[in-house]
């Protein structure tokens, strides 16, 4: 039995040293100020929460290297809705362009836009 422990501690000493997974994507704030704006939905959490897009849109470090599913649409719809509408368009069709399964979807926005 002492001997089978002996062997286990190296093991365990080995892989609590291992690195860790790097994750698809990086979602930097995203999760605090979405939650902040479902909750309080004002002006500051909005602003929060596209500050938050634009960290993410800017600065990706996930194993891809590209922004995470859905967050040019939902930055784009909120441009929107803050009466930016060609920059929102344009973030809409970058969702497209990144994520064409999305395009049915996204058309059905930008036709009810025009």
């Amino acid at each position: 039995m002492k001997k089978q422990a002996y062997l286990l501690i190296p093991f365990l000493l080995l892989i609590g040293c291992a690195p860790q997974k790097k994750r698809l994507y990086s979602w930097g704030h995203y999760d605090g100020a979405s939650y902040y704006y479902l909750k309080n939905n004002d002006e500051k959490s909005t602003k929060l929460l596209m500050d938050s897009y634009k960290e993410i849109i800017e600065k990706q470090t996930g194993l891809r290297g590209v922004v995470p599913p859905g967050i040019y649409a939902d930055y784009g719809f909120l441009l929107i809705q803050q009466k930016q509408t060609e920059e929102g368009k344009a973030m809409l069709k970058k969702e497209v362009e990144l994520y064409p399964e999305s395009k049915v979807f996204i058309d059905r926005i930008l036709k009810s836009l025009n």
